[in-house]
């Protein structure tokens, strides 16, 4: 599948239970167009309700993960502030119901690192940079952005980032919590292939429960009812018994549960509302 512009494409492969999404705009360091800003959100609702995807890889063609905002675009993202399209698709990144791992090479810049965060892990190559350079360019960061940066990394490394523009080595990022692992770039591949391999292999269900719940406590909400709801599925479905029969008879648990295939907009249930068994509470 590639959504695909004159100036850049998204291209994504499905290997498995791995959707891997590239940025591909390589004679521009993979900076991204407004019409991959597009796109984006539009390839990840295809995602979302694809049976085959347990786990969504994000990564940059070439040398560079992305240096973030085409500065052809620059015009019509000042105009539309938070409303724009690149807050958009970051934000659909961020609530994208399957675990996301920002895969990193090169540049990881602007839009690029806004995107790198908004996935749920990131793992680097030691040539990796990062920056957040509204401030060279007289921008307002995002403030969805701004707020999962000091969810990541703490007030006072956001403010550091955010303030002086500048850019920082993989080290340094990981010293920072922006990254969880950094690797050299020849073992990158092989790490993010065993991790996408093993969160594949647990339940789907308590990775996806996990995911939606962890959400809610670095939004700093609370929300029995969904909890509950998760639980009970996990009794509903069978796969909390899959996986206690299997400790027991030390095997490997054979997990069935997969979400339904429902819209990708709209997929969370009202407030008050549980879903059934064989239902996800989440999107």
């Amino acid at each position: 599948m590639t959504a695909t512009t004159s100036d850049g494409r998204l291209l994504v492969a499905v290997a498995g239970p791995v959707a891997t999404v590239t940025i591909h705009n390589p004679t521009r360091r993979n900076a991204m167009t407004s019409a991959m800003w597009r796109d984006l959100p539009v390839l990840l609702d295809g995602l979302a309700t694809d049976s085959r995807v347990r786990v969504l890889v994000l990564t940059g063609a070439g040398d560079a993960f992305s240096a973030g905002a085409d500065l052809a675009d620059l015009d019509a993202m000042l105009v539309a502030g938070d409303g724009g399209l690149a807050v958009a698709a970051e934000e659909r990144l961020a609530s994208f119901g399957k675990p996301t791992i920002a895969r990193i090479v090169g540049a990881c810049v602007g839009g690029g690192c806004q995107l790198a965060v908004a996935c749920d892990l990131r793992i680097a190559a030691d040539d990796a940079r990062f920056g957040v350079p509204p401030a060279r360019l007289g921008l307002v960061y995002p403030a969805g952005a701004t707020r999962r940066l000091v969810d990541l990394v703490g007030p006072s490394a956001a403010k550091y980032l955010l303030f002086t523009a500048d850019l920082v080595d993989a080290p340094r990022a990981a010293a920072m919590r922006l990254v969880d692992r950094v690797l050299p770039a020849e073992a990158l591949d092989a790490e993010v292939a065993a991790l996408t391999a093993g969160i594949a292999d647990r339940s789907r269900l308590s990775v996806m429960a996990a995911k939606e719940i962890v959400d809610m406590a670095i939004a700093g909400r609370t929300d029995p009812d969904r909890v509950a709801a998760w639980h009970r599925l996990s009794l509903d479905s069978g796969e909390a018994a899959e996986g206690v029969r299997a400790f027991a008879e030390r095997r490997t648990p054979e997990f069935g549960w997969a979400p339904p295939a429902t819209p990708a907009a709209d997929q969370t249930p009202a407030a008050g509302q549980t879903p059934a068994a064989g239902q996800t509470p989440a999107g």
